[in-house]
């Protein structure tokens, strides 16, 4: 808003002056939003054509994203697809607010999917938590938040999906770790670290690891860029069916016209004679 002081544009403008762009309303051109209690990866296009670029990715669904979080709670299936749909909750006193459908208030909600893979289970400030990789399939509101808090495990630090009752950690335990954006011709793969570990905050206590982050992206991206490679393969080979359709339609055509003209001199010549 334009009252808020510490935000990140003004990070930005205050670390980066050179790189503030006048004829933008923000000075920079963001090409996706994080909420503003979570950290990691934010893509920021320097000038109008890489916006450009990088709009068409978002849009399109072809980015992969991945956040690392700390939920309450020990989640027991290990790895698993919420498919729960968002909507807008009209409640009084949670217009701020998603909801899952079906739940009162819920309106407009819309089809969204996210992955969750458990990394770690352990301990935060002495309670159960578990250490989980989220990979959001849909860009809905809050979306991360919401499904984690619908399967029973609020993201550490969530003050809003906790119904005020998680205020005492000293951030939402939610990070956007990896960001890979199918650029043409290169690609721009960030992973911004781990916050998540015992030197960084003494509260966090991994007890059992299950698998480690990096072998689970590595993973992830792999098949993850199986699935475009198929789909461009697909794209071509629809592209080059519907060329191979367009040419038989022409030879045919052509072919009528031979027949036609063909017909048409035999019956000259039968005249004729």
């Amino acid at each position: 808003m334009w009252y808020e002081k510490n935000t990140v544009q003004a990070q930005l403008r205050h670390h980066f002056p050179q790189l503030a762009d006048p004829n933008t309303y923000y000075g920079f051109r963001f090409c996706h939003q994080l909420d503003f209690s979570t950290s990691g990866a934010l893509c920021v296009a320097l000038n109008k054509a890489a916006a450009a670029q990088a709009y068409r990715c978002f849009k399109e669904r072809t980015v992969t994203k991945a956040y690392l979080a700390l939920v309450r709670g020990l989640v027991k299936e290990e790895i698993q697809t919420l498919h729960f749909s968002i909507g807008k909750n009209n409640s009084e006193g949670k217009t701020h607010m998603m909801c899952i459908e079906g739940t009162d208030g819920c309106e407009n909600s819309k089809p969204c999917q996210t992955a969750l893979t458990v990394l770690e289970y352990g301990l935060y400030d002495g309670e159960a938590v578990t250490k989980v990789l989220l990979q959001p399939f849909t860009g809905r509101t809050h979306q991360l938040r919401v499904h984690c808090s619908a399967i029973g495990h609020p993201i550490v630090g969530d003050f809003t999906y906790s119904s005020g009752a998680d205020d005492s950690p000293f951030r939402m335990m939610l990070h956007a770790h990896l960001l890979h954006i199918p650029l043409d011709p290169e690609p721009m793969l960030v992973c911004a670290g781990d916050p998540f570990l015992p030197s960084v905050d003494a509260k966090w206590l991994p007890q059992r690891s299950l698998r480690p982050l990096k072998a689970t992206v590595d993973a992830l991206l792999e098949h993850r860029m199986d699935e475009q490679r198929q789909v461009k393969e697909m794209e071509r080979d629809r592209v080059r069916q519907a060329e191979e359709k367009r040419a038989n339609k022409i030879r045919k055509e052509e072919s009528q016209e031979q027949t036609w003209r063909c017909e048409e001199w035999l019956r000259e010549w039968a005249g004729n004679s």
